[in-house]
């Protein structure tokens, strides 16, 4: 995957109704762990990665790159928003394309963050570049996943099997300016 490009980095936090959403910060290491090595947020991911590897691995100041945003609730980090350029690893549709990826701690699961901090990403990426679509790919067996795609605006443009599940492709075109 590669970075979105052009875009000036680090924004100025994103700040919705009840969250925020900057660049990952040292305090956030912890909670980074957490996430990687959840079995809960990786059933639909391949699973999580040992503790103890992502302890020694992690750097200080995890995941610090152009289109990765810590969802901060009451100062704490509860998720990641992932905004990259699809690769290979998705379908030759997507190649290309702004792909948003995200993970929450299951603590903040079933509160709508996910809904409202991608959704503030997704208007960030349209206010930096204009015009651009958004891929978002998950397992179909992801109904949790399924149901935000839905809700974000994003359409299927094809399911595919990969990583040993059907996965599903979406896409979001861009928002039509009203002017």
């Amino acid at each position: 995957m590669a970075e979105l490009g052009p875009v000036a980095w680090p924004p100025a936090p994103i700040r919705t109704e009840r969250l925020v959403l900057r660049e990952p910060e040292a305090r956030d290491r912890a909670a980074f762990v957490e996430l990687l090595a959840s079995p809960e947020v990786h059933t639909y991911l391949g699973g999580p990665r040992p503790r103890d590897e992502l302890e020694r691995e992690l750097p200080e100041v995890p995941e610090r790159w152009p289109g990765s945003f810590v969802v901060d609730l009451d100062g704490v980090m509860i998720g990641q928003i992932l905004l990259r350029r699809a690769s290979e690893y998705h379908r030759p549709a997507a190649v290309g394309m702004a792909d948003l990826g995200y993970l929450f701690l299951p603590r903040a699961w079933g509160f709508g963050y996910a809904a409202e901090a991608c959704a503030a990403a997704l208007g960030w990426l349209a206010g930096v570049l204009p015009g651009e679509s958004v891929v978002l790919a998950t397992q179909t067996a992801n109904v949790g996943s399924m149901r935000l795609a839905e809700k974000l605006g994003f359409t299927e443009v094809e399911r595919f099997h990969a990583w040993g599940a059907e996965q599903w492709l979406g896409l979001r075109s861009p928002v039509a300016s009203s002017g």
